[in-house]
């Protein structure tokens, strides 16, 4: 029953692997012990039959009673096979529609992607993440590091961005080890050279502007740069709702005047941060496509001026611009001038680092990535201390329920056959 309403309600998400002669030695990556599944198997072991417990919650659901939380995280725990990952989405989909839903627990989540990477299935841990609404997926950011960290060693960098934009709108960008692999899995898939969906462009552009403003230096404002630069395209083609479609943004027009103002900071600054070479390329690429695009636009309304008003029908490209949006665009000459003085300025003041981005990145990785997994280990550790402690507690309640369930069934059964006695002898 499971298998099949898995096949029909679920889709598979596509893993695309993105592979480039530039990237082929594993470094900069997480250490052996970061990624260790010592401490994590050496938590105590509740080992269960899955066909009985599958058994029981069907069961428990078919009498519309809720599943705990300790069941579902049994099950999660018990995984032995690729199979069995299967049925534990369909579980954990089940858990997420039932009064219980809040009550899924974080070690349960991290479980859950421990094993979609021990069976080799990050595509369902990837998929319910992206569903994370329809599974109540919301990892801790040491697990979002050991995904990241696990499709950036297969340099599958486009999935490590997918996950990258997860962590974006959870808003979890706190630990300087998940910043860090985050920038290094979008400079590795931004080297490749993809053509970004109008989607990718949105949530790295957001990603890359939210990791920005957390440094002061080149890479923190090169990310700056980049990231405004890729949100501005969205707004110039898809006008301001385009861009807070679920993200996490300020409600304000003029992205592409905000990668300007960067360019503006940097000049203006007495310290040491540039911006990287291909970032400003990038920038001047994408200003000089919506100039190419914006003339155009421009041929085809002179062009189709005769034809009767009430029968122009909006182009996909506006998305139903306002005026707003079409005087933001109307700037873009203006922003096409300010770059290249700018950029000039840059120059002759040698602000410029001919390094690129995904350098500068892997760079600091080599330097900072070590220091930053001393403290997620430690916290780790002190983490799963207090999940063994809270299922033992779980653990002992329930048994302690179970126990005074059996006491009262049979305090009910000794009053009711004391009450038949009753009635015999008063029958007798």
């Amino acid at each position: 029953m499971a298998a099949s309403i898995v096949q029909r309600c679920f889709s598979a998400a596509v893993k695309v692997k993105c592979r480039t002669p530039l990237f082929t030695a594993r470094r900069c990556l997480l250490s052996a012990s970061y990624t260790d599944t010592k401490l994590w198997e050496g938590m105590e072991k509740d080992p269960q039959n899955l066909a009985l417990l599958a058994n029981f919650m069907d069961i428990t659901y078919d009498k519309k009673l809720p599943v705990s939380s300790l069941t579902i995280s049994r099950f999660v725990d018990n995984i032995s096979s690729k199979e069995e990952v299967d049925q534990a989405e369909y579980y954990l989909y089940k858990f997420r529609h039932s009064p219980n839903c809040w009550y899924l627990r974080d070690w349960t989540v991290h479980s859950w992607v421990r094993q979609c990477i021990q069976y080799g299935v990050r595509d369902k841990a990837l998929h319910t993440l992206q569903n994370k609404v329809q599974f109540g997926i919301f990892p801790d950011d040491f697990t979002f590091n050991l995904l990241i960290d696990s499709y950036i060693k297969d340099e599958d960098f486009k999935s490590a961005c997918a996950v990258v934009a997860e962590v974006m709108l959870q808003e979890s960008f706190d630990l300087s080890s998940t910043q860090i692999l985050s920038l290094y899995a979008i400079g590795g898939y931004l080297a490749t050279k993809p053509t970004l969906s109008t989607a990718e462009e949105r949530a790295l552009g957001a990603a890359l502007l939210i990791l920005g403003l957390k440094r002061s230096d080149t890479i923190g404002m090169s990310a700056q740069l980049l990231g405004n630069t890729l949100i501005g395209e969205v707004e110039m083609q898809r006008g301001v709702h385009g861009v807070f479609r679920g993200m996490p943004l300020s409600w304000r027009r003029g992205y592409m005047g905000r990668a300007l103002a960067v360019m503006e900071e940097v000049a203006a600054d007495a310290g040491d941060a540039k911006l990287s070479q291909d970032t400003l390329d990038r920038l001047s690429q994408v200003l000089q496509d919506l100039s190419s695009t914006s003339s155009d636009s421009s041929g085809e309304e002179s062009a189709g001026e005769e034809e009767p008003a009430g029968e122009e029908e909006p182009t996909k490209e506006s998305g139903g611009v306002d005026e707003e949006d079409a005087a933001e665009r109307a700037k873009l000459p203006e922003y096409v001038s300010r770059f290249k003085d700018l950029r000039g300025l840059l120059e002759t003041q040698g602000k410029v680092e001919p390094s690129s981005f995904q350098a500068l990145v892997s760079a600091l990785a080599a330097r900072s990535l070590a220091a930053s997994e001393t403290a997620d280990l430690e916290d780790y550790q002190g983490r799963v201390r207090t999940w063994e402690a809270e299922k033992r507690h779980l653990i002992l309640r329930e048994k302690e329920m179970r126990e005074r369930s059996e006491k009262e069934r049979q305090e009910r059964l000794a009053a009711r056959a004391a009450a038949q006695q009753a009635d015999n002898r008063a029958a007798g």
